[in-house]
């Protein structure tokens, strides 16, 4: 039985094969005639601006212009994609974020970039032509991307494990055909492993029952990061480009050949200073992800929806819950969604969810979601490796916004292909889509817009252009970073991967650090390669608010919570030097960021955890030993213990993080930190988990 179904699945793909085959060979004589093209155009194009113009000069910009060609609402990948497509072609451009770039979904995601093996999967199994055809886009999308910020972003090895022999020729067609479809934008084949190679590559990986694994390769990306490359690259072409900067109201007036009210630009409000301004414009396009029926209303209240919110979960955890090169692909859950455990920024990351949502500006994570995704992987590791809540270091929900069929509830089966829709006044909306294939979503918006409204402008320029600190970077970078500075090699690998060959304007302005070694790079906190330079330099990159330093400039929040939170004084001095604020301001700063931390990064579900839900029995010996223990443990007798004071000196204990006391493992950690504590002075001990 089991055999038949692996023969009918194979059949079923090797039909659609026959169709994809002949596309494939359509689309690669078009890249050979015209890929060389592509790349002169994008050469063709020299940036205006050799220095980033400074926040304060971009709003002057938006104030003091009579009129832009074009305005684009959104900050994230799409929005900074079409604000970086209009500049390029040269038109006048603006683009407007009412937070701070990449603050919404852009830097939520599962930080791939990928076609999407799944919506392959749909498209061949339902014979669906624009699933199809979104795979294909997202492939040459993808190594777009790899090529455009090499430094932001790499090919990943994704392994998928096999438990069932018959799931073997199944899964090996589909990945082949994934390959098949990529063609010569292929990042490298895919290959079937054996079972004692699959475990030596991916140790933690669940033995019993385990067939083999087949390996296949997507990139990955730095999101946020690549997201601020745009929105920076953008600036660097001629884009009057502010964060902070929220769109009020469209603004219209009567087209003197038809009468009808046309959208004529934005009644824009500096969220900084409070002060509004109108900006003009010939063409406003609405980018703004999760929020584009929001900004539709403002031109019509009584249009329909066109987007159906979802929210996806991903947690962070330790970094040896799976190998440095390794990713893995959970293809069918319990509950019928895909899952990913990958190695991201020395961390293991993990989701996501699926499931409807409302929109919001500060999406939770929820602790049901956290346990899912916790649950699942437990599934796919060893007995041997306890998979503890505790080691979640950061948890953090985005909303997807999926174009949807107003009539679906099921937002796993609907599609992430792009749309770009033209109201009566003439607003342009891009919606839908996904990260990797921003730049074509962008391109598309452009057009249309350059249709509608009569824009003097040419083709796109973006493809093979290269973005913010990818034009002179290379592997080896870093070893000049070591060598012309005395940094850190590990911070000099850090600063080479985050901004390219920009990394030597965070390395001039580098502290001296007084020891021998490294002469340069004071490091944030001790286990991150993060520099108080970078703070400095993420001023200059538009950066106005310590939540901004935390998660977007730099991904403190993202890999651990609590040692954002440990940075974060010192984050808020600097930028107060920089930015001129005042001690008062420093606290509104201290007090925004940490709760960002409590509700967005997944501080609150674990607070929630142990006071609401957890209860720890003790018999009253117990109770008398550990108040002694206590007492030994709160040397500065402030009467209280922290989680975080707990964890450093137990490095992080098991049992209490499950709700129970396990006696001989408290015991345990509890003496032997007693003993410690009583041969020698206390001294400063490093987290060996931390979670939230």
């Amino acid at each position: 039985m089991a055999f038949r179904k692996a023969v009918k699945g194979t059949a079923l793909i090797g039909g659609g094969a026959i169709a994809t085959v002949f596309g494939l060979s359509q689309f690669s004589q078009y890249r050979n005639k015209h890929g060389a093209l592509v790349e002169v155009q994008a050469a063709e194009v020299v940036p205006v601006k050799n220095q980033l113009p400074t926040r304060e000069q971009q709003i002057l910009a938006l104030q003091t212009n009579s009129e832009f060609d074009v305005i684009v609402i959104g900050g994230g990948a799409t929005g900074c994609g079409c604000a970086l497509d209009a500049a390029t072609r040269g038109l006048k451009t603006a683009l407007l974020e009412r937070y701070d770039f990449s603050s919404g979904t852009s830097s939520r995601s599962t930080k791939l970039i990928h076609g999407g093996v799944r919506y392959l999967q749909k498209a061949i199994m339902k014979l669906d032509f624009e699933q199809y055809r979104m795979v294909k886009e997202a492939l040459e999308e993808r190594a777009h991307l790899l090529q455009s910020a090499p430094h932001l972003s790499a090919p990943l090895p994704i392994m998928l494990p096999i438990y069932k022999w018959w799931q073997l020729p199944y899964y090996w067609v589909g990945i082949k055909l994934y390959d098949l479809v990529a063609g010569s934008q292929c990042l490298k084949r895919s290959y079937v492993l054996t079972k004692s190679r699959a475990l030596e590559l991916f140790p933690m990986l669940r033995k019993d029952k385990l067939v083999g694994a087949i390996v296949y390769y997507d990139g990955q990306h730095n999101d946020a990061r690549m997201n601020l490359a745009i929105a920076l690259t953008a600036a660097r072409y001629g884009a009057a480009t502010a964060n902070y900067a929220e769109v009020r109201g469209l603004l219209k007036s009567t087209d003197p050949a038809s009468g009808k009210l046309r959208v004529c630009g934005v009644r824009c409000r500096d969220v900084l200073t409070g002060k509004e301004f109108d900006v003009r414009a010939k063409c406003v396009i609405n980018a703004t992800g999760p929020f584009t029926d929001s900004v539709r209303k403002m031109d019509d209240e009584e249009v329909p929806n066109i987007c159906q919110p979802s929210a996806g979960v991903h947690i962070v955890m330790p970094g040896y819950y799976s190998p440095d090169n390794m990713g893995l692909l959970d293809p069918a859950t319990s509950d019928g969604r895909v899952i990913f455990f990958l190695p991201w920024e020395k961390m293991t990351i993990a989701g996501t969810t699926d499931s409807p949502t409302d929109v919001t500006s500060h999406p939770i994570p929820t602790e049901e979601d956290i346990n899912f995704i916790l649950s699942e992987v437990r599934n796919y590791l060893g007995a041997d490796v306890e998979v503890r809540r505790g080691d979640v270091l950061a948890a953090w929900s985005g909303i997807r916004p999926l174009v949807t069929d107003p009539n679906s509830k099921d937002t796993q089966s609907i599609s992430r292909n792009h749309v770009v829709t033209i109201s009566d006044s003439g607003l342009v909306t891009i919606a839908g889509g996904k990260w990797t294939t921003y730049r074509a979503m962008a391109r598309d918006t452009i057009d249309a817009a350059i249709q509608e409204h009569n824009l003097k402008a040419g083709s796109s320029k973006t493809m093979g252009l290269r973005l913010e600190g990818g034009q002179d970077w290379s592997p080896t970078l870093y070893i000049r970073l070591v060598q012309d500075y005395g940094l850190e090699s590990e911070v000099a690998q850090h600063l080479a991967s985050t901004y390219g060959d920009k990394a030597f304007e965070v390395a001039k302005i580098a502290q001296v650090t007084g020891k021998r070694w490294p002469i340069v790079g004071k490091r944030l906190v001790s286990e991150f390669p993060y520099i108080e330079a970078e703070v400095v330099y993420g001023v200059k990159e538009y950066a106005r608010t310590a939540v901004d330093i935390i998660s977007r400039r730099t991904r403190l929040a993202f890999l651990n919570v609590q040692a954002a939170e440990e940075a974060l004084p010192r984050i808020v001095d600097i930028m107060g030097k920089e930015l001129n604020w005042s001690e008062q301001k420093k606290k509104e700063e201290l007090e925004t960021a940490r709760k960002f931390l409590y509700y967005e990064m997944g501080y609150k579900v674990k607070t929630d955890q142990l006071t609401d839900s957890s209860e720890i029995s003790l018999v009253p010996s117990d109770i008398e030993r550990y108040k002694k223990r206590f007492h030994m443990f709160d040397k500065d007798k402030k009467g209280f213990i922290t989680i975080l004071d707990v964890q450093r000196v137990l490095e992080l204990m098991s049992a209490i993080q499950k709700g129970h006391v396990s006696g001989s493992r408290l015991a345990v950690l509890m003496k032997s930190a007693e003993e410690n504590l009583r041969r020698r002075a206390a001294i400063p001990v490093d987290r060996s988990g931390g979670g939230v």
